[in-house]
């Protein structure tokens, strides 16, 4: 299956560093090759990148990781096709406005005989389960809500909507709004805090450490959330299935 990272900070941060190893695993740690993409929330405003080719041989993955573009919230998925061919269109993360604000999604998983009615303004554009999903989302968003619930009330109807998707199959995925990042895990989904004190960290798929301390201030803090660990000296905690978890300036509410 594919394979999901996301980031949430208190201030604008790069994530050069986490993406580095992260596209590894598209192709060359991993077999994650069908594809990838990454999404960063800026103001108002979504820089989204996609591209079909593996993400470990990628000119825009190679651009990524060279182009340090800072953002509170990020999400970058790296696929392994389960269903849907292996074009732009089936690459997450999907994009989607509601209320005059962009929404952003990645999945990671394969949700078995799912064909919600979708009656509303948010139809797929590809193939995918994962697209199909968020669409039904988003249209029961717009149903519960009148307009861009606080991080709190859509947490409750995310809680309410999410296992009636899950019940088709694995659902990890990623999903933000700018203000936080939320995170299911149906099985594998974990994170770590990057902050005060800092210290030095090591990639697990490419030969690169950094000592944050000397790139940080004791104010910083970043919350990094992987489908496995990327770092070997890291503490990652571990989702437990079902476990739908939001972040916000860095940190678990």
């Amino acid at each position: 299956m594919c394979q999901l990272l996301g980031m949430n900070c208190i201030a604008p941060t790069d994530v050069m560093f986490s993406f580095s190893g992260f596209a590894e695993r598209g192709g060359r740690t991993d077999h994650h090759k069908d594809g990838w993409g990454i999404a960063f929330f800026e103001d108002k405003g979504v820089r989204h990148f996609v591209d079909h080719q593996a993400a470990a041989e990628s000119p825009v993955a190679e651009l990524i990781r060279r182009y340090p573009i800072k953002s509170r919230n990020v999400i970058a998925h790296i696929r392994k096709a389960t269903q849907g061919a292996v074009t732009l269109q089936n690459c997450h993360p999907f994009v989607r406005e509601l209320w005059g604000r962009y929404w952003v999604f990645a999945h990671n998983g394969d949700l078995k005989d799912y064909a919600p009615r979708l009656h509303g303004g948010f139809r797929p554009v590809g193939e995918t389960d994962s697209e199909r999903a968020f669409c039904w989302l988003m249209q029961e968003l717009a149903k519960a809500h009148a307009t861009v619930p606080s991080v709190a009330d859509l947490t409750l109807t995310l809680g309410e909507l999410v296992p009636r998707i899950a019940r088709h199959g694995v659902f990890n995925f990623l999903f933000s709004n700018g203000e936080a990042l939320w995170a299911h895990a149906s099985t594998k989904l974990c994170y770590a805090l990057r902050q005060h004190p800092f210290g030095r960290v090591t990639l697990s798929d490419d030969d690169l450490s950094l000592n944050l301390a000397e790139l940080t201030t004791p104010a910083d803090r970043v919350a990094v959330v992987a489908t496995t660990p990327l770092t070997q000296d890291e503490t990652w905690i571990p989702l437990t299935p079902g476990e739908l978890k939001v972040f916000v300036d860095g940190a678990p509410v």
